[in-house]
């Protein structure tokens, strides 16, 4: 009876192994089919965030790159109008030398004009009223760049001379202050 008895519980604890067996893998599947359908919805969470952010973001790289655009075609339009100035500004109304006389360099400065030099050379005049004038040409309300303004003081601190350059047929270059042999 005894050895029934030991029988029967062993034959007990094989089967509700048996059975607890199957509870655990059908628990762990439950669970894993859980926790895969949560990692589904935090992932399609997660790709509809980055596709609202991306969708955001190439929003505002269209507005920024239009007015980029924008103001690229406007500045150039100014520089353009800039330059059209200085070019025909001799030519209008109010300019106070001769268009002849003035020379165009546009940089550093705009002009250099040479104010009684067609007199000069038309024989009407003898050179005692000629002046050499630096000339920059500003539309609006443009200033000075800071080396234009260095050149002002230059010329006004009297730092200008007039010099000979000399090319010899050895093509040696000799430069020389005018009126100095």
């Amino acid at each position: 009876m005894i050895i029934g008895i030991v029988i029967g519980a062993a034959i007990t604890v094989v089967v509700l192994r048996a059975q607890d067996s199957g509870l655990h893998q059908a628990l762990r599947a439950e669970i894993a089919e859980a926790y895969k359908s949560r990692l589904d919805a935090e992932r399609a969470r997660l790709i509809q965030q980055y596709e609202a952010r991306i969708h955001d973001l190439e929003a505002e790289h269209t507005v920024e790159l239009s007015y980029v655009q924008h103001q690229g075609v406007a500045q150039s339009r100014a520089v353009l109008k800039g330059k059209l100035a200085e070019q025909i500004a001799p030519l209008l109304p109010g300019f106070a030398y001769l268009p002849a006389d003035a020379r165009f360099l546009g940089d550093p400065v705009d002009y250099v004009v040479f104010n009684g030099y067609t007199d000069i050379k038309d024989n009407a005049g003898d050179g005692e009223d000629l002046e050499v004038v630096i000339l920059d040409i500003k539309q609006g309300k443009s200033t000075l760049s800071q080396g234009q303004r260095r050149i002002a003081q230059a010329i006004e601190a009297g730092k200008v001379r007039f010099e000979v350059v000399r090319v010899f047929a050895d093509g040696t270059v000799r430069s020389q202050r005018w009126g100095e042999d």
